[in-house]
C-alpha cells in the first residue's frame, strides 16, 4: 500500500503544474471547496507565475498520459470542475509524441506472438495518430486487407496504476470533509474513470465495444463502424478495418468532395439517439477527430476506449425527460426525476418543475447557433445544487457525450435545431416504449416469469413443510471433532493480527 505522504507528494508536483496554467485559481475561489484542499493549492501555487486566463487543458497535457484522461473525465462534471474548466477540458488534445517503431514492433510481436512478418504484409513505422495510451498504425494483412493497427504504449499500465492510486485516495480524503464535496462523490467519479481506463488499457475490450456497437448500428444504415480483425486482436494490438474518409474537422475538404453536411448532422443525432436511447449503449467520445465522411456519404467512427452504458428504465426516463423539454412538459419532467429518486423526496415537484422550465423556455426553438451550452449547463448544475440531487455519473457522461455531438453537429450545419431533430425519433420511441402495447407485452413478459417459478416454489414449500406420512429430512450428521493441524493456528493467529492491525488503523485515522 503506497504511503500517504508519497500520495500528498504527488499531488503537490501536480499541483505545481496546474499552478503554472492558472487552473487551481478556481479551487481556491470556490467557497465550496473544503479548507484542507484551498491550503494544498496555496502551497502548490507558492512562487509559481500564475497567468491571467487559466489553460486547464494544457496543464493536464503537461502532467502526463493519466491526467489527459482525468481531464477529458472531468470534462464531464461541470459541476464539480465547474463550466468554465469544463469547457476548456473539452478541448483536451489526446495526443503526444509517438513512441519509437522498434519498440512499437516488439509490442506487436509481443502481443500477437508471432513475427509481424506473420501477421503483417506491410506496416508503416510512422503513426497516423500517437495517443495518450496508445498509437495507430496502417498495415496491410497478409491476405491484402488494409487495416488500423492500435498499439498500446510501453509501460502505459504501470503510469496508470501509480496515478490512479493517489486519485482514489485524495477522492477519499476530499468526500470524508462532507458537504458539498460529499454530495458530488468524488470517489465514484475516480471508480468510473478507473472503468475508462480499464476499457482503453485492454484492447480486446475496446474491439469487443466496437463489435457490440457494430451490431447495433445496422439498423442505421448511414451510420459506419468499422470490422474488428479478431485474429490480429489481443490485449495490447488491436486491428480493425481501415477507414477511408474525410475526417469532420477538415470543412472545406468535405465541402470539396461535394458531401452534404445537413444530412451528415442529421445522421450523427439519429445515430447518437439510437446509441443512447434505444440500445442504451452509446460512443462517448464523438468529437470531430474521431468521425469520418466516407465517399459514400455515410459517417464513420472510430476510437470506441470510452463507451457509455444506461440500463432500459434509466433509458425510458432519459427519453421522457428529453421529449418533455422538447415539448415543454416541465411537469413531467419534474414527476420522472421524483420518481427516478433523483431529487430528494422532502422537495416540492411543482418548484422543481418551475426551475426546469426557468433552464429550458430561453433555449426552445432557437438554432444551436443561437444557444449557449455553457449558460444551459450552468442552470441545469445550479438546480442540481438548489435541490441536493446526488451525482448520476451515467447520466453526467451521457450529457457531455451530448454536447459534444451537438457541437460537430452545429459545425456541420450551423442552423440545425438538435431539438427538432430529435423530437419525431424520441416522439416515435416514446409510444412504442410506453403505450398501452408495450404495457400490455411488459405484463405479460412479467407473469410468464412469474409462473415459470411456481414449480420451483413448490418444491421448495415441500421440503420445509413435507405432507403428512412423508418420509423425513433425516437425522443431522453426527458431530465430529476435528483436530486443526499446526498450520492451522497459525493461520487463525495471523488473522486476529490482521484483524486488530487492522482495527487500530482505523482507531488511528
Amino acid at each position: 500500500m503506497t504511503h500517504s505522504v508519497v500520495h500528498i507528494w504527488r499531488l503537490l508536483k501536480w499541483g505545481r503544474v496546474l499552478a503554472r496554467h492558472g487552473a487551481l485559481r478556481g479551487i481556491e475561489r470556490d467557497p465550496n471547496t473544503p479548507a484542507p484542499v484551498r491550503r494544498l493549492a496555496r502551497i502548490a501555487r507558492l512562487g509559481a507565475r500564475v497567468p491571467r486566463v487559466p489553460t486547464y487543458g494544457a496543464a493536464f497535457q503537461d502532467i502526463g498520459p493519466a491526467a489527459i484522461k482525468l481531464g477529458q473525465a472531468l470534462a464531464t462534471r461541470p459541476d464539480l470542475v465547474g463550466p468554465e474548466a469544463a469547457r476548456d477540458l473539452l478541448l483536451l488534445q489526446d495526443n503526444l509524441p509517438p513512441a519509437p517503431f522498434e519498440q512499437i514492433k516488439l509490442a506487436i510481436e509481443k502481443g500477437l506472438e508471432r513475427p509481424i512478418e506473420q501477421v503483417f504484409a506491410e506496416i508503416d513505422p510512422e503513426p497516423v495518430g500517437a495517443a495518450s495510451i496508445a498509437q495507430v498504425h496502417r498495415a496491410r494483412t497478409t491476405d491484402g486487407k488494409l487495416v488500423a493497427v492500435k498499439v498500446l504504449r510501453p509501460n502505459i499500465e504501470e503510469d496508470f496504476a501509480k496515478a490512479l492510486d493517489t486519485y482514489e485516495w485524495a477522492a477519499t480524503q476530499v468526500e470524508s470533509m462532507g458537504g458539498e464535496a460529499a454530495r458530488l462523490r468524488p470517489r465514484l467519479v475516480i471508480a468510473h474513470f478507473r472503468q475508462w481506463t480499464a476499457r482503453e488499457l485492454d484492447l480486446r475490450r475496446e474491439a469487443a465495444s466496437a463489435s457490440e456497437l457494430r451490431q447495433n448500428m445496422v439498423a442505421e444504415s448511414g451510420f459506419h463502424v468499422p470490422e474488428i480483425d479478431w485474429s490480429r486482436t489481443s490485449r495490447r494490438v488491436m486491428t480493425l478495418e481501415w477507414i477511408d474518409g474525410i475526417k469532420l474537422t477538415d470543412r472545406d475538404a468535405l465541402v470539396a468532395a461535394g458531401h452534404d453536411l445537413p444530412a451528415l448532422a442529421a445522421t450523427l443525432v439519429r445515430a447518437f439517439l439510437r446509441q443512447a436511447v434505444v440500445d442504451g449503449f452509446f460512443h462517448a467520445d464523438l468529437h470531430q477527430g474521431n468521425l469520418f465522411a466516407l465517399p459514400d456519404g455515410r459517417l464513420a467512427a472510430i476510437d470506441f476506449g470510452i463507451m457509455g452504458r444506461i440500463d432500459r428504465k434509466a433509458r425510458t426516463w432519459l427519453a421522457e425527460i428529453l421529449y418533455g423539454l422538447i415539448t415543454g412538459n416541465y411537469r413531467r419532467v419534474a414527476e420522472i426525476h421524483f420518481e427516478a429518486q433523483y431529487v430528494p423526496a422532502h422537495h416540492n415537484v411543482e418548484e422543481f418543475a418551475t426551475a426546469l422550465r426557468a433552464a429550458g423556455e430561453p433555449i426552445r426553438g432557437l438554432p444551436v447557433k443561437d444557444i449557449s451550452i455553457g449558460q444551459m449547463l450552468d442552470s441545469l448544475f445550479t438546480i442540481t445544487r438548489d435541490f441536493d440531487m446526488p451525482t448520476q455519473p451515467h447520466l453526467l457522461l451521457l450529457q457531455k457525450t451530448m454536447v459534444m455531438e451537438e457541437g460537430v453537429a452545429h459545425t456541420l450545419d450551423p442552423d440545425i435545431n438538435m431539438w427538432e431533430t430529435a423530437e419525431p425519433f424520441l416522439r416515435e420511441w416514446v409510444r412504442g416504449e410506453l403505450g398501452p402495447e408495450a404495457a400490455i407485452a411488459d405484463r405479460l413478459i412479467e407473469d410468464l416469469r412469474t409462473f415459470a417459478r411456481i414449480p420451483e416454489l413448490i418444491r421448495r414449500i415441500d421440503h420445509y413443510y413435507p405432507p403428512p406420512g412423508a418420509a423425513p429430512l433425516g437425522p443431522p450428521l453426527p458431530a465430529i471433532v476435528v483436530q486443526p493441524r499446526r498450520f492451522g493456528r497459525y493461520l487463525l493467529t495471523a488473522l486476529i493480527s490482521a484483524a486488530a492491525g487492522a482495527g487500530a488503523m482505523l482507531l488511528l485515522h
